[in-house]
């Protein structure tokens, strides 16, 4: 057994389901077989490196139930987002409880099994309500979750087949490996972030302003799938390396994907996002405005509420920012709580404004984003 380095994972075990022996393949070959996901797949993964312990598995009724209803397991673990595998009505009536499937993908390769333990046909518009703060279709984690089949299936899983990150290969690291990068490395305390979007400068102010307080920065973007309109992953990633090698110093920061899909989930998001980074081994966490927001479903600082009223749960510590701005006063990054300024005086851009800028060609502001960035997402966008 791999020793795990750095901070207690959440629930305090460190979950591998992974088994790559060519005979567990060959016996899996003659298991009835459901066909899943990229969706599915990503979380199949997340589940057997770890990246989602304490879970073993697609929750059972009794943990959907309980995360739903208290965002908690059933163990008492806080817990914010279920974890579930959807499926047909006549998927689902073709496996019966304790049965052992294959989980294959569009081509029928097999990339894991499940012992499913549970079928059950949850109430969707009480998980949109609970989980995402709303039932409307316009939200797209509502209408995503909406559109999937209507019978969940529960139960363990093991991982037979390491998954292809293709050119985000050299950036993709597990949870084990990670916590023993940073014990290499001397980090004791390792702040994580999480981003769908190129780093802007506000990004870059909090993510330095924390790590004058830590070892190092876990800069960890999410590269499975996102909204339509989001800056594709590959553009993201060239975006990513470029402000690292300019503007960061490089025994402080290590660049890993994150290889989930996105739920949109805000305040819920936060909090999964965050015992993700724990079992990666940070030891904090980044919560900024609108974390994992949409549209105007979450209230600016919703999120950070939501993770300050169970910080005590969670077993890692938090910076909270306020949304940074450039103060042509100040000559510099700025908050409210640092600036005296008024807003006139204030550089700041929306997401959706800068990237039309980029589709647009045009270079935003250099108080808003670096030009070796802008440059790389304009190329990248018109590609």
């Amino acid at each position: 057994m791999d020793k795990v380095y750095g901070i207690t994972p959440h629930g305090g075990k460190l979950v591998n389901l992974k088994d790559l022996s060519e005979q567990t393949y060959t016996a899996a070959e003659k298991l009835p077989k459901l066909q899943i996901n990229a969706w599915n797949i990503s979380d199949l993964e997340l589940l057997a490196i770890g990246g989602f312990s304490p879970l073993t598995g697609f929750m059972s009724e009794a943990d959907y139930n309980s995360v739903v209803q208290t965002m908690h397991l059933t163990s008492g673990v806080i817990w914010s987002i279920p974890i579930t595998l959807p499926v047909s009505e006549a998927n689902a009536a073709k496996f019966a409880v304790d049965e052992e499937i294959a989980l294959v993908d569009a081509n029928n390769t097999i990339y894991g099994t499940m012992v499913v333990t549970d079928k059950f046909r949850p109430d969707k518009k009480v998980e949109a309500q609970n989980v995402y703060g709303t039932t409307e279709e316009a939200h797209p984690g509502v209408k995503k979750m909406y559109s999937t089949g209507p019978v969940y299936l529960g139960g363990p899983v093991k991982l037979l087949r390491n998954l292809d990150h293709g050119d985000f290969s050299d950036f993709y690291m597990e949870p084990l490996e990670t916590r023993k990068m940073f014990h290499d490395l001397g980090w004791q305390t390792i702040v994580g972030f999480q981003t769908r979007n190129p780093i802007h400068r506000a990004h870059e102010y909090i993510q330095k302003t924390a790590l004058e307080s830590v070892d190092g920065l876990l800069l960890n973007p999410l590269v499975g799938e996102t909204k339509a309109d989001d800056i594709p992953a590959d553009v993201r990633m060239k975006s990513y390396q470029e402000i690292l090698k300019y503007y960061y110093p490089k025994d402080r920061v290590r660049l890993v994907i994150y290889p989930a899909a996105m739920r949109y989930a805000g305040p819920k998001e936060a909090i999964l996002h965050a015992i993700v980074r724990k079992n990666y081994g940070c030891t904090h966490f980044i919560v900024g405005r609108d974390h994992a927001g949409v549209g105007d479903y979450y209230g600016t600082y919703e999120a950070q509420e939501l993770i300050s009223s169970v910080e005590s749960e969670m077993g890692m510590q938090f910076f909270k920012f306020e949304n940074a701005f450039y103060c042509t006063k100040c000559g510099s990054m700025a908050t409210d709580k640092t600036c005296p300024h008024d807003e006139a005086e204030h550089i700041s851009l929306s997401g959706t404004k800068v990237r039309k800028m980029l589709r647009d060609g045009i270079v935003p502001p250099k108080e808003v984003s670096r030009p070796e960035v802008a440059r790389v997402l304009i190329e990248g966008m018109r590609k």
